[in-house]
């Protein structure tokens, strides 16, 4: 019973049923730009209940100072990683995490977007707390907490037409609010 072409009772392909695991392994984002900290570490992490918090990071994941202040923060009970972007893309490709939930926490809508051009479902993507741009800066402020960047819109924009709703929302308590609130979509 070995092989990726043999069919379940159902007649599915055992290699669909991997996909489609795979596929679904995202239970919800989050875009932050201090990644792990105690608000998502104490609230939003207990909140979605997954087997994995992954941080996707360039930075934090190739400087081994920030990466052993971030695995402070794990969430018990979760594994945690921290991995770059390719790493990342690489991994979900490769269906590593077919078989486990996963929040996944990205300081760029970017980061998301490129996840589902690869054909993962992200069923909820909530933007929390961005760094304050210059001012000046072109772009939208989008509740006391995020500020959405000129350009980022079109980012944002192709997000949610490929069906993932994207909600500006810092805390968990906070009442959700559709990003079309703030720009056009």
């Amino acid at each position: 019973m070995s092989g990726g072409g043999m069919t379940s009772p159902r007649g599915a392909r055992r290699s669909d049923h991997v996909r489609e695991r795979s596929e679904m392994s995202i239970k919800a984002g989050r875009i932050d730009y201090r990644l792990l900290h105690g608000i998502v570490q104490g609230f939003w992490c207990p909140t979605y209940a997954t087997q994995r918090t992954m941080i996707i990071d360039d930075d934090t994941a190739n400087d081994e100072v920030l990466k052993s202040a971030m695995r402070m923060s794990k969430p018990s009970g979760q594994a945690l990683s921290i991995i770059t972007h390719e790493k990342a893309y690489t991994n979900f490709k490769a269906g590593k995490y077919g078989n486990h939930t996963v929040f996944v926490i990205a300081r760029e809508p970017k980061t998301f977007l490129d996840l589902i051009e690869m054909g993962q479902k992200i069923p909820i993507l909530t933007l929390g707390l961005t760094e304050l741009p210059p001012e000046g800066t072109p772009g939208v402020q989008a509740g006391r907490r995020a500020f959405i960047k000129e350009e980022d819109i079109p980012v944002y924009r192709r997000i949610v037409q490929a069906g993932t709703p994207v909600e500006v929302r810092y805390m968990t308590t906070d009442k959700p609010v559709p990003i079309s609130q703030y720009i056009d979509i």
